[in-house]
């Protein structure tokens, strides 16, 4: 007879992550080194212009950050709907995602025209260099973002979104949450350390 116990029923048993959880936070993992690497380039450069605009242009964009920020919230409100069966709360919401996240990139929009018509380019120095690649990069993954939550939107209108996906469309606004979470990173870098 073998020493060694026979492993019991009530074992707990391990089993591999959904092949969309581990891509995604494969892909959430990648781009923040990517974004790191900007952090860090606007960082070393923060100053070191000779010549203006300097960052004293740069305004903080309150109201944009907080519909960013607030999207990250609905998108959860979203996600839940769907997990419990409620199309309606799902299609609602996640809506009202979309909508946040379009009034984010529009304000960018105008914060850039603003910034240009002050002479603040990516060509005109260091801090417009910077200051485009990191807001641009954000803003382009932003865009990313609405295109998928937007195709997702248009699928549960016709009705092919239904409860079994709702980790699907969880594991989609883990990407969602990455956006927001960079986006608090490039804030505080760019608008309140100068």
């Amino acid at each position: 007879m073998s020493a060694l116990a026979a492993p019991t029923d009530s074992a707990p048993t391990w089993s591999l992550p959904s092949k969309g959880r581990v891509g995604m936070a494969c892909l959430i993992l990648t781009e923040s080194s990517f974004f790191g690497i900007f952090v860090v380039a606007h960082l070393f450069y923060l100053g070191k212009d000779l010549n203006g605009p300097y960052a004293d242009v740069l305004q903080a964009p309150l109201l944009a950050s907080v519909c960013l920020l607030s999207s990250s919230l609905t998108i959860v409100l979203a996600t839940r709907a769907l997990a419990r069966g409620s199309r309606g709360g799902f299609l609602l919401w996640w809506a009202a995602t979309i909508a946040l996240g379009l009034e984010f990139l529009t304000a960018t929009g105008f914060e850039w025209l603003d910034l240009i018509s002050k002479g603040l380019t990516i060509r005109s120095n260091l801090l417009g260099t910077t200051y485009y690649s990191l807001v641009g990069f954000h803003g382009l993954h932003v865009t990313f973002g609405l295109s998928m939550l937007t195709l997702v939107l248009v699928l549960g209108l016709v009705g092919h979104v239904r409860q079994e996906h709702a980790e699907r469309c969880e594991i989609l606004s883990w990407y969602w949450h990455f956006v927001d979470a960079v986006w608090v990173v490039v804030f505080s870098v760019v608008y309140l350390i100068r």
